[in-house]
């Protein structure tokens, strides 16, 4: 555990130092870039939303457009078309996209821990062993992430599709809030903190079933860009890379909190800041956990777990080459 920790001290350390040097020598100053997030602007990409604030990416000789994310907005058909340079992605995006030949590659991976977990009242049900779930209603999002790591988990279970019921999700909470689904997918440090704090205004209590709890990994978001921009502009990447991740190095720093709570605020202002704060806690856990990797380590093992799951479902035709997707700069896959 000492040497994990004191890796992650080197590792942040050589992050810092790298920030530094560049803007010591100021070389290449004034790079415009555009950085595709993979949702709106809120604790979820904190990081680049810091970087910005506080002119993380400017003193690295860049000038950087973070864009916001959305349901309509595809990262890596962004990097295909040319109108972004990086952008954020899930595994699962990632690899659907080689898969189809897209020369995506992944730099950094932002979650150690996947924030997308199943919310419940721990008064209705238990759940110490997967074969808890059996009898449950279970809200999925149908054809998103959640279904796939849902399905997994079941399979692991051994149960079936009618040893369940599979409830299909929308933005509406309505019918948890009735106790009519059991099990409700939530992002753990976005709309678990607030779902939780109006449950317990009505004076109910609520737990979180994380599935990396029982073995299931699924890689959540990653920086991503093409291989094209890793092979011709290296120093670039390079420099990008170490700007963002000082970025969600020194938002989820408890000496910055109110920094990064105000930046926050910016763009999440209806969200109460006592709220804010608890997102971003429960987003450092989920980032860099206690005594776990540098923050952008990639896992490996999460990766190959992730592709089995997926082609395991019928998700993708063949296995997909992970020493080609894998590319991180300057740190290393576990």
């Amino acid at each position: 555990m000492m040497l994990s920790i004191a890796k992650r001290h080197i590792l942040s350390a050589c992050v810092l130092l790298a920030i530094a040097l560049l803007v010591t020598t100021g070389v290449q100053a004034g790079d415009k870039v555009a950085y595709r997030l993979k949702w709106l602007r809120n604790v979820s990409v904190v990081g680049a939303l810091y970087a910005e604030d506080q002119q993380l990416f400017a003193k690295a000789g860049l000038d950087v457009e973070v864009k916001a994310g959305g349901p309509e907005r595809d990262a890596i058909r962004e990097l295909e078309l040319g109108y972004a340079d990086f952008g954020e992605a899930s595994a699962d995006q990632v690899l659907r996209a080689r898969a189809k030949g897209a020369p995506v590659v992944v730099i950094a991976q932002l979650f150690q821990v996947n924030p997308l977990q199943w919310m419940y009242r721990p008064e209705e049900l238990g759940i110490g062993k997967l074969a808890d779930l059996r009898g449950k209603v279970i809200g999925v999002t149908f054809g998103g992430n959640d279904e796939t790591i849902m399905n997994t988990l079941l399979a692991e279970a051994g149960l079936g599709s009618s040893d369940v019921k599979i409830f299909s999700v929308r933005y509406d909470y309505t019918p948890f809030y009735r106790r009519q689904v059991q099990l409700w997918p939530v992002y753990r440090n976005a709309q678990g903190p607030i779902i939780e704090a109006q449950l317990a205004k009505a004076g109910e209590k609520t737990a979180f079933f994380n599935p990396a709890d029982f073995g299931v990994k699924f890689v959540a978001n990653c920086v991503v860009t093409s291989s094209r921009t890793v092979a011709e502009r290296p120093e670039l990447v390079k420099r990008f890379l170490a700007a963002l991740l000082a970025g969600w190095q020194q938002a989820l720093d408890p000496q910055n909190e109110e920094t990064a709570t105000q930046t926050l605020q910016k763009y999440d202002p209806d969200t109460p800041r006592q709220i804010l704060q608890e997102q971003l806690q429960i987003t450092r856990g989920l980032v860099q956990p206690e005594a776990g990797p540098a923050i952008g380590t990639i896992d490996s093992k999460g990766w190959e777990q992730t592709e089995g799951i997926m082609r395991a479902q019928k998700q993708l035709a063949g296995a997909v080459d992970l020493k080609a997707v894998l590319r991180p700069i300057g740190g290393g896959a576990e």
